[in-house]
């Protein structure tokens, strides 16, 4: 009896550990996943101060939409987190901000708000498929 018991202590800690990793309010996971969906995606900054409460910032489609999405944490609530998005209201409203735990969710939005993935943007693919640089590139001259 007492051995079940360990093991499934055991098991709760696991899952728990589990759970606290690869968390969508990580800056690498977030980033991962977004490039995983296709998405052109660089980090911009994460040093912000102790008691300021955004954690990070990332571009999304650079040279097309590039929305600024940033993370803060401890909002509305402590312990809770919400994304930020900022294209300097040309798609997003301003004080656009999303709550979710789903990778899903901010990829649908990105895409609804028109964001290229890495196939149709220029600042990641400067080959063509066949490897050839293209036109207007000095890969290309």
């Amino acid at each position: 009896m007492e051995l079940s018991f360990c093991l499934g202590k055991l098991e709760k800690e696991i899952m728990l550990s589990d759970k606290n990793r690869n968390k969508l309010k990580t800056p690498g996971y977030f980033i991962k996943r977004l490039k995983d969906s296709g998405f052109a995606t660089l980090r911009i900054f994460d040093k912000y101060g102790e008691h300021d409460s955004r954690r990070w910032t990332i571009l999304v489609d650079p040279s097309g939409v590039s929305v600024y999405v940033t993370c803060f944490e401890n909002l509305p609530f402590k312990d809770e987190f919400l994304f930020s998005f900022s294209d300097g209201g040309q798609r997003f409203k301003r004080g656009y901000v999303l709550k979710t735990n789903s990778i899903e969710v901010v990829v649908q939005r990105l895409l609804d708000h028109g964001c290229q993935q890495v196939e149709q943007n220029d600042f990641l693919t400067k080959y063509n498929k066949d490897g050839r640089g293209k036109s207007g590139t000095k890969e290309n001259s």
